[in-house]
């Protein structure tokens, strides 16, 4: 069984960022996706408990979708992007960590441990 975690730091501000919704999705099929878990990063930018334990996590594609948009007007702060998709493949148990590094015009993500 796999599993999946996040955290957002947010590089401008050189701090976690708090408050970010962000929704995990599996796909169901070409341009169709099944929502599997939803929340919103706390003080250090992460999720506990992001996809609730001995919940199976089958091989295939996934998507996070950061809505960073709330995140950039709560701040005052004018941005690029409305929201941050990242497009994965599991393909073996393990676990997959997905961090994000934000910045109001640009972002960088990786397949961290």
């Amino acid at each position: 069984m796999s599993t999946i975690s996040t955290h957002i730091l947010d590089t401008a501000r050189g701090m976690p960022a708090r408050g970010v919704r962000v929704t995990l999705q599996s796909s169901a099929g070409p341009d169709q996706w099944d929502d599997l878990a939803m929340g919103s990063t706390n003080a250090d930018g992460r999720i506990p408990d992001f996809v609730p334990e001995n919940t199976p996590l089958p091989a295939g594609i996934y998507r996070v979708r950061f809505d960073v948009s709330a995140y950039f007007s709560e701040h005052k702060t004018k941005s690029f992007y409305p929201y941050i998709e990242v497009v994965f493949e599991v393909a073996a148990d393990g676990h997959y960590h997905v961090p994000l590094l934000l910045s109001p015009w640009g972002f960088s993500t990786y397949r961290g441990s």
